[in-house]
């Protein structure tokens, strides 16, 4: 397995598996898969990732801006999506290690995530690759009627911002 840049061309794939991780209801508050174009301009430039076994796509890596505000500028929001036949392979922990050296190189000193409670893989791959537990905010989405709590984990660079 191998962690490469993301390219355009990827966009099939890569929303496919989005679309899987939609469909567990507990990954994104999102319900729907965007076109290229838009994903593209809500996604930073830098810091997209994918990991690939034999030619095929098994996740992709992504981060957002988090505010607009320069004084964010330094801050990502991860987006992490493993295909459900290659979860719990290492697929993850490869390409969050990744993520985390290339927002480095790229001088941000703090990626954060929003998980729900129940998505326990993803809390597992956050802390494992050392992002911290912040705090919780209390039904902060509605997903499909049901209001949703999300878990706040950050990660602070040891060597950008210190």
């Amino acid at each position: 397995m191998r962690i490469r840049e993301m390219m355009a061309s990827d966009w099939d794939a890569v929303s496919r598996i989005y679309a899987d991780g939609i469909a567990t209801g507990f990954a994104t508050f999102e319900k729907d898969i965007p076109d290229y174009g838009s994903w593209d301009t809500n996604h930073m430039k830098s810091c997209r990732l994918v990991a690939i076994k034999e030619d095929k796509i098994l996740g992709w890596a992504a981060l957002s801006p988090v505010s607009s505000r320069c004084v964010y500028g330094g801050v990502g929001e991860v987006s992490v999506y493993i295909e459900k036949d290659s979860r719990r392979m290492g697929v993850g922990e490869l390409l969050m290690e990744s993520l985390i050296r290339e927002s480095e190189k790229e001088g941000l000193w703090t990626l954060q995530s929003g998980i729900f409670p129940e998505n326990k893989g993803s809390i597992r791959l956050h802390e494992k690759v050392g992002f911290r537990y912040i705090g919780k905010r209390e039904r902060v989405g509605n997903l499909d009627g049901v209001w949703k709590d999300n878990l706040l984990y950050e990660r602070r660079s040891t060597i950008v911002g210190i």
